[in-house]
């Protein structure tokens, strides 16, 4: 039986559990103490830094050093002609200037992590504030036009003509969906060690693309690539959020580098807040045109939202409408408006997670219009070739997740009319969305070796995010060589591995599984050639082409020989061969396909008739994503993505001073998250799939696809039980309990 797809459990599982797994803060140096640094953060939005006195965090008990603009070494600065933002310099320090609250202004190194962070608090510094521009409401007239989306993408398309189309359309929906600014929680916050060694620096990190954190940290530092080590071998989580290096590394480095000294440090909760990075909050219009019949003539997807006035980032939200159905008038545009906040960055399935609560919304206050099941209509504008690109889908099975998902949920059971099924004191609503997720492809390499014992090693700086990366290049490779997993090693994470293009975008499994695929075929032709051609073998002579590769031993004919008597023969010293996925622009196949993940999502919820509280029942999401590549990881993935469009919906929200811009909500007690409490049930189906136009083993990403629409899922169900339409994200008591129908005592 093929190993891939099967249901193995993590084989980094009990490291983990037992906390042997080291994690970017708990490496050690041996017979070095390491030194410990702590970040003062702005306490303005913006400014300029008029005077800093650090003298008596200088005089406070174990303090080392204590670095400002004004001692801080020469910074590279970002090179925008480096395509990818995560790979360019991140300086820290680097001048008086203050470009969003909490930035740092100072770094406090001590013995201990007490002693840095009690000096953090003397140290003095006084601004000169600027007006700064933190009401995104209030801005909408400074919106302007991107140059393009990441990879080049248009910012806005048009197909056909949507005015006339949609003043043409006999049953039309014109609404504004908001969302808030939100930001990945990994339960590992930012941390890391920086170890100077000569001329070279090693970096422990948390990182999810081990060459964006190398490149960045050397052109911060004005460094040669060759002298930084990065060392990442487990990350408790990631989400974007660990796509670049921060704040934390770069100034651990320069540190280390001033006090040839080992450095730690680990942010705060609170910190991370101010330190990372932030989704962007968005106004996005959206505009359906149909026929009485449902067919839909025209669609418009309009997305406003803010950016960093210093630090540009584009998040794709339009693009989730540009594939997703048929209509022959459409039409999608980004803009952007300039705000003095933190920066913006990836945040888990960056696009389609805010895209999909108003697309999906939308589809939903069409369907109650029309007065046709929410279900069939989506059914209805199913499209047979991409609707903006014209080409053919390489694997599109959203209707079966849709059918498949209705009939395991029990939607027939679903009445129509909102505010008309109870539960005693409680308003029962039932809610569905669809679900998309682009497929994307990176250039990674990975190596394979085969000791003389047979056993076999896998090495690439592909990271491992507590998706289970560990586990299914195990599978295979084990697949590939007729090994059992026990007899696979695979070590990732360091800068000294093949490169891969890390975990992000949904692409990390996929792209490294290939990539291994191929290195195994590699291997087992450099194997077969040498045993074939060897008379001491008792494969000698036989046809390579009728090779099996299984339990440890190649078999041809009726002749067998082990693995590692092979390999000890005739490559003593082992044998290794490398595998190799391209990039995008390098395959056809994305040229000449639309390659995508899909889903449906089906929710029950109850909302307390006296209160408007909401409380999720049930939650069952049908996904198709090509082959799976070890089905409880999969699953696993999905479920977590799904409680975060849980979250998306009812709870998570960064609120803004609008003094400073600073987020009044930046901590877990006031930046909600579900707790096991709030997800009582909640299943996730993957169909069988096989998608050839992906890549060779048939599988496709879905670290990203189970946030995917799981939201309006939830804000379909709200409206069902209420008959309250919330467009303002997320659905919180007071926006509910105005609107809510009486009950009868």
């Amino acid at each position: 039986m093929t190993m891939i797809g099967q249901a193995l459990n993590r084989v980094d599982g009990p490291l983990k559990v037992s906390g042997k797994a080291t994690y970017a803060y708990e490496h050690w140096v041996d017979g070095i103490q390491p030194l410990y640094g702590f970040v003062v953060g702005a306490t303005v939005g913006t400014g300029r830094i008029t005077r800093v006195d650090t003298a008596r965090a200088e005089a406070a008990p174990g303090v080392h050093t204590v670095m400002t603009h004004h001692n801080t070494q020469e910074q590279g600065t970002p090179d925008l002609s480096i395509p990818f933002e995560y790979w360019r310099a991140f300086p820290a320090l680097s001048g008086p200037d203050i470009h969003h609250y909490g930035e740092p202004v100072a770094f406090v190194v001590a013995a201990t992590f007490e002693q840095a962070r009690a000096a953090a608090q003397l140290v003095d510094v006084e601004y000169a504030g600027g007006p700064g521009s933190y009401d995104f409401a209030a801005a909408q007239d400074q919106a302007y036009t991107p140059e393009s989306l990441i990879l080049g993408i248009p910012a806005d398309t048009a197909v056909g003509d949507f005015d006339a189309g949609f003043a043409a359309a006999e049953v039309t929906i014109d609404q504004r969906y908001t969302t808030p600014c939100v930001l990945s929680q990994p339960l590992e916050p930012q941390a890391c060690l920086v170890v100077p060694r000569g001329e070279d620096l090693v970096v422990y990190a948390s990182a999810q693309i081990v060459d964006a954190a190398r490149s960045s940290v050397a052109n911060t530092l004005l460094m040669d690539p060759k002298h930084i080590h990065i060392v990442s071998p487990y990350i408790g989580g990631g989400f974007g959020s660990k796509l670049r290096i921060h704040y934390e590394t770069i100034l651990a480095a320069l540190a280390a580098r001033a006090l040839g000294r080992p450095v730690k440090v680990a942010v705060t909760r609170q910190q991370v807040f101010h330190l990372t990075a932030v989704r962007p909050m968005a106004n996005q219009r959206m505009r359906l045109g149909a026929g009485r019949d449902g067919r839909l003539v025209a669609i418009a997807h309009n997305v406003t939202m803010h950016t960093s006035r210093h630090s540009e980032y584009v998040e794709p939200t339009a693009t989730t409408t540009r594939s997703l159905y048929a209509a022959p008038n459409r039409s999608t545009s980004h803009r952007m408006v300039p705000l003095d906040l933190v920066r913006g960055e990836d945040v888990r399935a960056p696009g389609e997670a805010p895209g999909m609560l108003a697309v999906e919304s939308a589809m939903d206050e069409l369907a109650h219009e029309l007065g046709m099941d929410p279900v069939e209509l989506r059914i209805l504008n199913e499209p047979k070739v991409d609707p903006e690109r014209g080409v053919p889908y390489s694997e599109r099975k959203l209707v079966e997740c849709l059918r498949e998902g209705a009939r395991r949920f029990g939607w027939e059971r679903r009445n129509a009319e909102p505010a008309s099924m109870r539960d005693g004191r409680w308003l029962v609503g039932y809610g569905m969305a669809s679900a998309i997720r682009v497929h994307l492809q990176a250039e990674t390499k990975v190596l394979v070796r085969l000791g003389p014992d047979g056993a076999a090693v896998v090495r690439t700086d592909m990271t491992d995010i507590g998706t289970g990366t560990y586990t299914i290049l195990t599978q295979v490779a084990a697949d590939g060589l007729g090994l059992p997993p026990d007899r696979v090693r695979v070590e990732l994470g360091r800068s000294e591995f093949p490169l891969s293009a890390g975990s992000g975008g949904s692409w990390g499994a996929a792209n490294t599984s290939t990539a291994v695929h191929r290195a195994c075929a590699a291997l087992r032709e450099k194997v077969l050639a040498t045993a074939c051609g060897d008379a001491r073998s008792a494969l000698h002579g036989r046809d390579a082409a009728d090779a099996v590769f299984a339990d440890g031993s190649v078999s041809i004919g009726g002749a067998s020989e082990s693995l590692s008597d092979i390999v000890a023969r005739d490559h003593p010293e082992g044998v290794e061969a490398e595998g190799e996925i391209l990039g995008m622009s390098d395959e056809p196949n994305y040229r000449d396909y639309a390659i995508h993940t899909y889903g449906a999502h089906f929710v029950e919820l109850g909302v307390d008739a006296d209160t408007a509280e909401i409380r999720l029942r049930r939650m069952l999401g049908v996904f198709s994503a090509g082959r799976a590549l070890n089905a409880k990881t999969a699953r696993s993935q999905l479920m977590g993505g799904m409680i975060w469009g849980v979250s998306a919906a009812l709870d998570e929200e960064l609120i803004i001073d609008q003094d400073t811009g600073g987020f009044v909500s930046r901590d877990l007690a006031q930046y909600l998250l579900p707790v096991h409490a709030d997800i009582p049930d909640l299943d996730a189906v993957l169909l069988e799939g096989f998608d050839d136009k992906a890549n060779v083993l048939g599988a496709k990403g879905i670290g990203e696809l189970g946030i995917c629409g799981a939201g309006a899922a939830m804000a379909n169900a709200v409206f069902n039980a209420t008959g309250v339409r919330v467009r303002d994200f997320p659905i919180t008591l007071e926006k509910v309990l105005p609107g809510l129908p009486p009950m009868d005592d």
